[in-house]
């Protein structure tokens, strides 16, 4: 059995908006469906730290990080039509942050093998100094360039299996060719980025793959995607690390997308994703980004711990 890291804290729950679909009841529910089937006993619990500003300005610009600061002080409010923030928000962010952080600490210390972020708010439409898609600071960008810049390693693979197209995680590696940026999304759909013919520029032209799925899609439409392009596109790279943006609003019940992915497809999507970065030896950090149907966004993360604890094919 592999040792997983969970990242959590109550601290997640300030940041909330009763009426906005993303709001603390999904952390609640997650906690709920985990506690329930005794799994939380088998995981190494993890308390986040708090990022500086340093290392969130790896991926933003410091202006903005000031603005975020200074529109939580003054009370909140909208950010952009979608995204909120409150008084108590631009620390839950840096927490977010902190968090992903701290679970690659402890992969690279070897005190665990893998590890589960139960992080919030999600990041990865948050672009250099724009808020958007609910998103204030990029968690898995700032964890690559982190792994890049901070901790010298060669070569980091970002996988995005949200129903939304990453856009700010994709913008952010865009022209580099030691961060792949692989995702699979609903398109067209929000934020409108995504194409097949979106593939990076510059040194970076190839290391952006984007699978853009038709509505409706669902477990077949997603198998040989990961069954087969991921695992290829992995072993060709041979990242040192992987990290992933798990969205959990491909589910079939999610209120906000119209994918069709199962239970049993979100286990093949984190089970395809474990095995393939096993067998280059690639420790691998999950962080959560959207799902807003309570109930299979629980079933969905208690899927991926329980598929992370097993040793799986290798």
């Amino acid at each position: 059995m592999k040792k997983v890291g969970f990242v959590y804290d109550d601290i997640y729950l300030k940041h909330d908006w009763p009426d906005h679909p993303e709001n603390k009841n999904r952390f609640i529910s997650i906690l709920e469906h985990i506690d329930k089937s005794g799994i939380r006993k088998e995981l190494v619990e993890i308390r986040p730290r708090r990022a500086t500003i340093d290392e969130v300005a790896l991926n933003h610009d410091r202006n903005y990080i000031q603005e975020i600061h200074d529109f939580c002080k003054s009370g909140g409010g909208y950010l952009d039509p979608d995204t909120y923030a409150t008084p108590e928000s631009y620390d839950v962010a840096l927490y977010a942050v902190g968090g992903v952080l701290e679970g690659i600490d402890r992969i690279l210390s070897g005190e665990v093998d893998r590890v589960f972020c139960a992080v919030r708010p999600p990041g990865h439409h948050a672009e250099y100094a724009k808020a958007m898609g609910f998103c204030i600071f990029n968690n898995v960008a700032i964890g690559a360039h982190y792994l890049r810049k901070v901790k010298g390693l060669n070569r980091v693979f970002i996988i995005d299996f949200d129903a939304h197209h990453g856009n700010g995680t994709q913008k952010s590696f865009y022209e580099d060719d030691t961060v792949f940026y692989f995702s699979t999304h609903e398109y067209p759909f929000y934020p409108g980025t995504g194409s097949a013919d979106e593939r990076g520029a510059g040194k970076g032209y190839g290391y952006t793959v984007n699978v853009p799925m038709d509505a409706g899609a669902g477990d077949e439409e997603y198998k040989p995607v990961y069954g087969k392009l991921l695992p290829e596109l992995i072993e060709r790279f041979k990242p040192d690390f992987v990290l992933v943006s798990a969205g959990y609003d491909l589910h079939r019940d999610d209120p906000l997308t119209y994918l069709n992915v199962s239970n049993e497809g979100v286990r093949f999507i984190v089970r395809s994703i474990l095995d393939a970065s096993e067998r280059v030896k690639a420790p691998v950090l999950f962080a959560l980004e959207g799902g807003y149907n309570l109930r299979a966004l629980g079933e969905c993360v208690l899927i991926t711990l329980e598929e992370m604890l097993k040793d799986g094919e290798v």
